[in-house]
Formats: structure tokens, sequence, C-alpha cells
């Protein structure tokens, strides 16, 4: 099988999101224990009982919509859920979000987060994770003749605009002293990148799990670039969004339902087999992708706004981006993180 053959929705489940087993001993932010026994107690505000969550699959809320515990959880608190999706990657879920049609996205990419608040949305961010191993990659197939970053000069190379595959893009020619202008970048979302990739209109892809993982396999690709390997600090975050005014007026149903995860990525630590198990039965990809995925044993590590070292990290990413002009210019990215 390779993708051409694959359905534009089953590469929609692909594309939807990562899924990351969470070890207990990281889960919680590493504040979290000692400021909420500190912290004096906060005026929460709600004036709803139903939350609208955007998912994607493969995403941590897709795990959660699937095992139906998020929604008990919430539920015992009065909060009614309902979840809006799929989405192939943040860029609609954040539309979504704008648009009023959610009130969440899913854990999606810091980077979009950033050019949308830039161009206008009113958008902030509620919490963030860290993930690890970081699983992004550029492929090509193993015919192609191209064996290092170095090779892509002439050649076009699929990415997502302003999100993970072209920061990824851009990090790895700029470490391999390729320039820019040699290479052509075609940009695609993903269930149009994976049938361009195995078609061959383009030569390589720069794309995430579980769908580069699905197309390494299925096109008998490789990598060129890793994230996790080859990026010399980390430049993307996972991150939830909702709008400004939503997390003013909402304060408690954002503190509940960022809890509600923690709860769900503590079940994720303890049952990672189980975790993948059930991305792969939206997903429904290979067997051997699953098993991959599952042999990363990667590690999730939560952060909130008040974190003022991870904001530090995060700025530096920002900036990182905005002087390469994957965002169109700089953003002080306290100022759109919010802590309730």
């Amino acid at each position: 099988m390779n993708d051409s053959s694959l359905s534009r929705r089953q590469l929609l489940r692909a594309a939807g999101g990562l899924l990351a087993g969470v070890a207990a001993s990281s889960l919680l932010p590493a504040q979290a224990a000692q400021a909420s026994q500190a912290a004096e107690p906060r005026k929460l505000t709600r004036n709803t009982d139903t939350v609208r969550i955007g998912w994607g699959y493969g995403s941590l809320p897709d795990i959660a919509k699937q095992r139906g515990v998020f929604d008990k959880t919430l539920g015992a608190k009065g909060i009614k859920v309902e979840w809006v999706g799929p989405f192939p990657n943040h860029a609609p879920s954040i539309q979504a979000v704008v648009g009023g049609s959610a009130d969440f996205g899913f854990w999606g990419s810091t980077t979009p987060a950033l050019a949308a608040m830039l161009a206008g949305s009113p958008i902030v961010f509620n919490a963030f994770d860290v993930y690890s191993p970081r699983s992004t990659a550029i492929i090509v197939k193993k015919s192609s003749g191209i064996n290092s970053v170095a090779d892509l000069a002439g050649r076009k190379v699929a990415v997502n605009r302003s999100g993970l595959g072209e920061f990824l893009l851009i990090a790895a020619l700029e470490k391999n002293h390729v320039d820019r202008s040699k290479v052509e970048f075609v940009y695609l979302n993903p269930p149009d990148a994976a049938p361009a990739f195995a078609q061959g209109v383009v030569d390589a892809w720069s794309m995430w799990s579980p769908a580069v993982d699905i197309s390494r396999y299925s096109n008998d690709a490789k990598d060129i670039f890793n994230e996790g390997r080859d990026l010399d600090f980390l430049i993307d975050y996972s991150s939830l969004v909702t709008r400004r005014k939503f997390t003013e007026e909402n304060s408690e149903l954002i503190r509940a339902v960022i809890d509600a995860y923690y709860v769900e990525g503590a079940w994720q630590s303890a049952h990672s087999a189980e975790s993948e198990q059930l991305a792969q039965k939206e997903a429904k990809y290979p067997d051997q992708v699953r098993d991959y995925l599952t042999n990363l044993k990667r590690v999730n590590q939560f952060h909130e706004p008040d974190d003022a070292a991870f904001i530090a990290q995060l700025q530096r990413a920002a900036d990182w981006l905005a002087e390469r002009k994957i965002i169109h210019s700089r953003i002080n990215v306290a100022d759109y993180s919010i802590k309730v």
C-alpha cells in the first residue's frame, strides 16, 4: 500500500495530532503542587455549563474523547462536553475557536497560533505541552537519490505554511548551510501533501507523527532530518488556546478543562500500549506504525503561563521564527498567555 491509495479521510486522521504517553512523574507542571497549596484562593468565574473542545485524530483530545473519562470528570463539575472536529492540523482548529464554533483548540502547534495572534485573532494560550522524543521529520523515498539535507537543493519539499513542517525545513537548511532560495517550498496541508509525496509531485515532505510515520512505511521512505535528533533547540510546542474573552469570563471552566487533561495524561502514562491502540483505531494505520509509535515511549511535560522559565523558552522560539519570517514580526508571548 502507498499513500496514493489512502483516502483523504485516512490522511486527515493521520495528520490530526500527536499521541504521546505521559510519564506520571512529569505529568503536572513542576510548580503545580506547591502553587496549589501556597497560592491565595482565586475567584474563578463561569458563564456556561457547556464546553466545546476541538480534536484531531491521534491527539490527546482524541484519546480523551474515545475513553469518556474526560467527559465524566467534567460532568462531575456540572460541565457538558461537546467535541468539535476532527481537524487536520492546528490552523483550522484555531479558526474554529476564533469563529466561535469551538471554545478550545486541540493541543496544537504554537507556531500557527503565534501567526494567528499577530494577524489579530483574539486568542490566548492557556497551557503548553513539551513532549519528547520529538518525531517530526523530513522524509524522502529511498529510491530518490536524496541522502542528506544538502541534496534538497533544486528539489520540491511539501510543508504546511507557518507550521511545524515549514520551520523544520528552514532549520534543517540553515544547519546544513543550504540557501533557502535553492529549495522550492510547496505549501500543502497534510491531506494534500501525502498523495503529492507518494506520487512524486514533491521530492520530500516535512511532517509530524503519525502521518510522517505512515508515509515513511507506505512509501519506503527514510528520514534525512529528524527534529528530536537533529534540531539544536525546541522551536515549537503543543498549546491549548481559547478566545481571550472566553478565558476572562470562564476561568473556572478553563481550570477544570486543564485539570481534566492532566487526569487523562495520567491514564496514558500507565497505559501507553492501550493509548496507541485507541489512536490507531481512529486513524486506521498499519500495526507496524502503531508498534513504532509505541516503542518511542514519548513523554509529556505540561506547563502553564506562570512558568517563567518555560515562557522564556517560548519567547526564544518566537524570536527565531520572526527572524526567519515564518511569522511576520516579533511578538511578546507573555501578553498572549493567561494563567487561570
